[in-house]
């Protein structure tokens, strides 16, 4: 019985081995089992199916660690989340964390090998929630330059129908108003040729100036409706004046706040900056239902920029907007045209339309 004994304890201790060497199998199988189900899981997850995907590695991680449920949470204690590139010693704080009963950390886990299976499986989840969230921002930066070129081609169209709409007005114009003072003043010359002799008569002679007096005066409103020279002799303040003058003889009261020896602009930001008030005023003409209160300000200064606001005591939202279909297009080019100008120059435009008028913030950061 005692020469047995030696013989019985080695066989326990090949047993013992043989345990042992069965247990490291299953846990280094664990480990590869929870390793490529959750790779495999995570490399084919989508921006609708991301967080099903998370949670279910999450309960993987859970019942590898011994415990029967996890969840994911933006709060800890947990075992955290981290983008690619972040480790478990940098100061970024994880995105999330996941909640297992009993780990806090991942020192909380004693098996080396578990513990770097589980640090494994963490910065897969981290990664693709990175890699979804990138693809989410990548199709709502798609989205908005699809948008922003259909917004232009519709504004490029209207822009082209707009500059023939122009060249016609600008035709009528000529033809009703220039051409036929011309012709008045031809006539009246052409009527003294027999008598080229003879001194013009004193109210004769005051007619023909007043015709060319009229003449000179349509030119001018011609042109200035076109690009008012005292943008480029006098600047932007003396053009916003001479705006606000023409809603005052057509009744409007104005409340004008523009500083005088304001800072220099370039030619392009004054040009853009008055053709916002240029249609924001022809704006009010139309839609205002007549002389109302308006208020046209322009402020700049080097830590926020430059403003110019153009607001109208007018009939307000309810009526501003057109029923006509062509109105409605018209109205809607018109804040495009000025939307698009301030974004040529690095601006931004605000429109805003309630009960009591309607109200535009054209701004633009301070210009190099």
């Amino acid at each position: 019985m005692e020469s047995a004994s030696p013989l019985l304890s080695a066989q326990i201790e090949t047993v013992a081995e043989l345990r042992e060497l069965y247990r490291a199998a299953e846990a280094r199988a664990a480990r590869l089992r929870l390793l490529s189900q959750a790779g495999g899981e995570l490399a084919l997850a989508e921006m609708t199916t991301v967080e099903t995907v998370l949670q279910t590695c999450a309960g993987r991680l859970a019942h590898f660690l011994g415990r029967g449920r996890a969840s994911i949470a933006p709060q800890g204690p947990g075992l955290g989340l981290r983008a690619p590139g972040q480790s478990e010693g940098t100061a970024t704080a994880p995105f999330a964390f996941v909640i297992i009963d009993g780990f806090t950390d991942l020192s909380d886990i004693p098996d080396g090998e578990d513990r770097e299976a589980v640090r494994l499986v963490l910065e897969l989840m981290g990664a693709t929630a990175s890699r979804i969230e990138r693809e989410a921002e990548r199709g709502r930066l798609t989205a908005a330059l699809r948008e922003r070129e259909q917004r232009l081609e519709y504004v490029v169209g209207r822009l082209f129908t707009a500059q023939e709409d122009e060249r016609r007005r600008l035709s009528h114009e000529l033809h009703d108003g220039v051409a036929q003072t011309a012709t008045a003043l031809v006539r009246l010359l052409e009527g003294g040729t027999d008598r080229a002799q003879e001194p013009v008569a004193g109210p004769q002679r005051a007619r023909l100036a007043q015709i060319a007096r009229e003449l000179v005066q349509e030119i001018r409103a011609i042109i200035g409706g076109l690009r008012p020279t005292l943008l480029d002799d006098l600047g932007l303040r003396a053009a916003l004046r001479y705006l606000a003058e023409s809603l005052e003889t057509d009744g409007y009261t104005v409340t004008f706040e523009v500083p005088k020896g304001a800072m220099p602009l370039p030619s392009a930001v004054e040009t853009a900056l008055f053709r916002v008030a240029q249609e924001a005023v022809s704006n009010i003409r139309k839609h205002a239902g007549g002389p109302c209160p308006v208020s046209l300000s322009l402020s700049a200064d080097a830590p926020s920029g430059i403003t110019l606001r153009i607001s109208d005591g007018g009939r307000g939202l309810s009526h501003t907007e057109p029923t006509g279909t062509e109105a409605r297009q018209g109205m809607h080019v018109g804040r495009e045209v000025m939307h698009e100008r301030m974004l040529a120059i690095g601006g931004h435009l605000l429109w805003e339309a309630g009960p009591e008028g309607v109200s535009v913030t054209a701004h633009l950061p301070q210009p190099l």
